[in-house]
């Protein structure tokens, strides 16, 4: 499925002076990844994202913006195919602005049984793969001219996403390996924050807490709500308790906020 626009602007105006955002998001079909493609659709956005299958939601949301959705059927642990991808996505749109790192996959089980294959399957989605698709954009990012001083709130400077989990810094008994590749990330966008800054590119992560998506809904029924009494509002999260969020953070509003992971769980850290 791809829509590509009719018109591309290559210019550094804001919004308001016809300038919209591009942003490549991996694993757009479901779940948190699908929400986030809606809400930078809505927010005027052109988005490109990729997923192993497709889906009905991404269907619709292409259906309902023509010219501003771009879908690929893409491995996330492949990295020539990314390379490829967010290549194609820079021609389609003439520009990349930011990136979010959603992509995942997370196979439960006590390490001492878990298998060669499904270590390296999370190694090389999770953390591989988020840092592989990050550097392509971050190259992008380096290869266009540098705001003028003071423009990164009117423009929307470029900025990086990483989407984490609250088992990164808490830990949950047979995520130790997904723990271990989200902790990774959480490593990797604080001192890659530090090193893009001056130049202008902002770098975050955030960690949700258990969300109602396909990834939780393998959880047996006495862990949900194990989860659900230790979380003081009450409930799972949903992908719209933090698409608003991604909103922010590949937003003006965020244009002095950088090398921090922000955890929204409904209070379960506390």
């Amino acid at each position: 499925m791809t829509r590509v626009p009719e018109e591309r602007s290559s210019g550094e105006g804001s919004p308001a002076e016809g300038w919209s955002s591009t942003s490549v998001v991996s694993g757009g079909s479901r779940g948190l990844g699908l929400a986030t493609v809606e809400r930078l659709l809505a927010r005027g956005d052109r988005v490109a994202t990729f997923s192993r299958r497709g889906s009905k939601g991404l269907e619709d949301l292409s259906a309902r913006h023509p010219g501003r959705l771009l879908h690929r059927h893409v491995d996330a642990a492949d990295p020539v195919a990314l390379r490829r991808f967010v290549a194609e996505a820079g021609e389609a749109f003439g520009r990349i602005d930011h990136c979010v790192a959603n992509a995942a996959v997370a196979t439960e089980g006590v390490l001492a049984t878990m298998s060669d294959a499904d270590i390296a399957g999370m190694l090389a989605v999770n953390l591989q793969g988020a840092i592989v698709l990050v550097r392509e954009c971050v190259r992008v990012f380096l290869a266009r001219p540098a705001a003028p001083a003071g423009a990164g709130r009117a423009t929307g400077a470029p900025s990086v996403v990483v989407v984490s989990s609250v088992v990164a810094a808490r830990g949950s008994p047979g995520l130790a390996v997904y723990a271990a590749t989200k902790a990774g990330l959480e490593g990797f966008a604080r001192s890659l924050a530090r090193e893009l800054g001056p130049r202008g590119i902002r770098v975050n992560a955030l960690a949700p807490g258990f969300l109602e998506t396909e990834l939780s809904a393998t959880l047996p029924e006495q862990d949900r709500a194990r989860i659900v009494r230790r979380t003081p509002l009450g409930r799972l999260g949903t992908p719209a308790d933090v698409v608003g969020a991604i909103d922010f953070l590949t937003g003006p509003g965020a244009a002095f906020l950088t090398g921090t992971t922000l955890t929204i769980d409904g209070g379960g850290a506390t």
